[in-house]
């Protein structure tokens, strides 16, 4: 399961990935709700924690923001805003829970738990043309044939299965799977885009991975 902390306090932020990366999640961090929005606006993150009161963007408009997108990601809220008018304000939003702090470290993570299994179970696999992708298992389907990926092929098509035909710019895809830290280039991405061509090729899949110069890749089926 992935995590996107937005959290301008960065000694907090830290601390909260340190603590829910030790319980087998993947976390990422942005400090400002413009940084917040770019990322969860790629839609491959499976809860999102929100502080509210952020430069710029804060969490209330940034709830707002992607619940206008249709984005049903679970949201948490997690502030020092607690009187009832925030509150109401925040689940207006689009927050599905709104923990103040200080908070027990119990309730924050039951809270998660409970999202994530709300969440659970929605969706165990994306589909394109006669492709699946299976989230469980992290393999490939065409028909009755299937081949497993290897973790950053399993993220890259997860992105692109996720933008439902839509563009992803190579710096996106460079960050989401490699990291802001990482050193990777882009023809990092080229790299394991073509293993998945090759991948979808041998499966007799009718999806393609299709790049546009200066645009980014993006995923188009076949006309039969």
């Amino acid at each position: 399961m992935r995590i996107l902390i937005v959290e301008d306090e960065k000694l907090l932020a830290q601390s909260l990935k340190t603590l829910l990366e030790r319980k087998g999640f993947a976390v990422e961090l942005a400090y400002d709700g413009a940084t917040g929005a770019e990322h969860a606006d790629t839609g491959i993150y499976d809860l999102l924690i929100l502080d509210v009161m952020m430069p710029g963007l804060n969490g209330f408009e940034l709830a707002r923001h992607l619940r206008r997108r249709h984005s049903a990601v679970p949201i948490l809220m997690l502030t020092a805003r607690s009187d009832l008018s925030d509150r109401i304000e925040g689940l207006n939003a689009g927050a599905d829970y709104y923990l103040t702090k200080p908070f027990e470290i119990g309730e924050l993570l039951a809270c998660v738990r409970a999202l994530l299994r709300r969440q659970g179970g929605q969706v165990d696999q994306l589909r394109l043309g006669n492709t699946a992708l299976d989230l469980d298992a992290a393999t490939l389907c065409c028909g009755e044939k299937s081949l497993r990926l290897s973790a950053r092929e399993f993220d890259v098509m997860r992105l692109l299965m996720q933008a439902g035909g839509g563009n992803i710019p190579k710096e996106v895809i460079l960050t989401r799977v490699w990291g802001f830290d990482s050193g990777a280039g882009e023809n990092s991405v080229e790299v394991y885009v073509g293993f998945l061509r090759k991948k979808l090729k041998s499966l007799g899949s009718d999806v393609n991975i299709a790049a546009v110069r200066r645009v980014g890749y993006h995923l188009e089926v076949a006309q039969g």
